[in-house]
């Protein structure tokens, strides 16, 4: 089960700002021209060893008749009814107005729990005006600044104590069979290729992008193989997704990469691989998630000898630095390579699975350390002693050292490097903790 925050609020409140901070990225374009974010914003946040998915939404503005105000108003309702907690975002420096009124009337009716977040309160004269909005009438009520993030913590504080240490699972999640999303953007052939799977029409195939509208699961057993398949709506860049229900499906779709073990990300050979595709691919390995990366339509394409490990040579340039990725060149409307795809599933979910002992693991890794010494800093010799696998579900590997904090990236990737050399973690991210022995 996966916990998704939505962020609303009239526009230039500082939701993109704010939603910057909590994936700690410059993912939205931030301006103090209202009404630059009319597509929505999704990732995933961390808060106290507690994920959730994270949307913001563009600014919402009551009966007005401009065409991207009337589509942010439909998406704002879809954004609230989708998610589990809503931040309503306000701004200190302006006070209440009409539009943050309205605002407050929709999310009433909403059963949601509600976070009223009120901006850009740094310095105390602030503080003292902003006490008007405890007059709104919400009980939850964060005061903080987006920019500086004074007050962001105990929002997050408040907000990860809704998520449940373990979330009630349901019926396909206590399954022990694996589970495959096939996920990528509209029309790249996934519905094709679940039907060239289970070898019956079990979901509408049609060439208008955007049939598949929710997720279908379809439980695959034939050949001493036996798994379920999640079918999810293409996932298609934000400036596309333009009908309401299209940005339901992309919800919905995202939520399907959480109940997955490992995701197949589909391609279209002709158009190669995208932004779009690379921020889906982003999004499934922050998730943890198992990859393969499937492209489709490969019968369409003109090959000589080189073709396809030229093309796979652009996309792990593309996926850079995770590259340790399968890629495999399919045709679902040829059958051809679609049991490969099967098998490939497999052995990533194996992978994703693998627990290495302790002691092999520090045979190899004590090894690696002494064959290349973490570099000096500041006349300190990094030295690690120790290391063992953690207990979750993506592999998770801690490394215990004297001065955890300065292990720079280069070092990290070549820990995470001699892990993959000496252990199959094909298709999988792996994640690597420096700890105080």
């Amino acid at each position: 089960m996966s916990f998704t925050v939505a962020i609303t609020g009239r526009p230039n409140v500082g939701k993109s700002t704010f939603f910057n901070r909590m994936l700690e990225q410059r993912k939205a374009i931030v301006d103090n021209i209202s009404g630059v974010t009319r597509d929505r914003q999704y990732g995933v946040a961390e808060w106290n060893g507690k994920s959730f998915n994270i949307i913001d939404t563009g600014g919402f503005v009551p009966d007005s008749d401009d065409v991207f105000e009337v589509e942010i108003r439909k998406q704002v309702a879809i954004a609230i009814k989708e998610a589990n907690a809503v931040i309503f975002m306000c701004d200190a420096a302006t006070g209440i107005t009409v539009l943050d009124e309205a605002m407050a009337d929709l999310l009433r009716q909403s059963e949601k729990p509600v976070f009223l977040v009120v901006n850009k309160v740094d310095n105390p004269e602030r503080m003292l005006d902003a006490t008007e909005f405890y007059s709104m009438g919400f009980d939850r009520i964060h005061f903080l600044s987006s920019i500086s993030g004074s007050g962001t913590g105990e929002l997050l504080d408040d907000l990860t104590a809704l998520i449940p240490e373990t979330e009630a699972v349901s019926e396909l999640e206590k399954s022990s069979l694996p589970k495959f999303a096939i996920i990528g953007q509209p029309n790249v052939g996934k519905s094709s290729l679940l039907n060239a799977l289970i070898g019956e029409e079990r979901t509408i195939v049609s060439n208008v992008a955007g049939t598949t509208r929710d997720t279908i699961h379809t439980h695959y057993n034939l050949f001493q193989k036996e798994f379920i398949l999640i079918d999810t709506a293409g996932i298609r860049r934000k400036d596309k997704v333009d009908k309401a229900l299209e940005f339901y499906a992309v919800i919905r779709a995202i939520k399907a990469m959480d109940e997955a073990d490992v995701c197949l990300l589909m391609l279209d050979a002709v158009k190669g691989i995208t932004a779009q595709d690379i921020n889906i691919f982003s999004l499934a390995a922050r998730k943890g998630k198992g990859i393969v990366m499937l492209v489709n339509k490969w019968d369409l394409m003109e090959k000589d000898t080189h073709t396809a490990k030229n093309y796979e040579n652009e996309i792990k340039n593309r996926l850079a630095p995770f590259t340790d990725i399968p890629v495999l060149f399919i045709s679902a409307l040829d059958k051809l390579r679609i049991f490969k795809v099967v098998e490939t599933a497999l052995q990533v979910y194996e992978n994703r699975n693998r627990k290495v002992p302790t002691s092999k693991l520090n045979e190899v890794i004590l090894k690696a350390v002494a064959a290349y010494k973490a570099p000096v800093v500041r006349g300190n010799q990094v030295k690690i002693k120790y290391v063992t696998q953690l207990p979750t579900a993506v592999p998770s590997f801690a490394f215990f050292c004297n001065f955890p904090d300065r292990i720079k990236q280069p070092y990290r990737n070549y820990l995470e490097n001699q892990l993959r050399a000496n252990f199959n973690f094909t298709g999988v991210p792996l994640r690597l903790f420096f700890r105080k022995k």
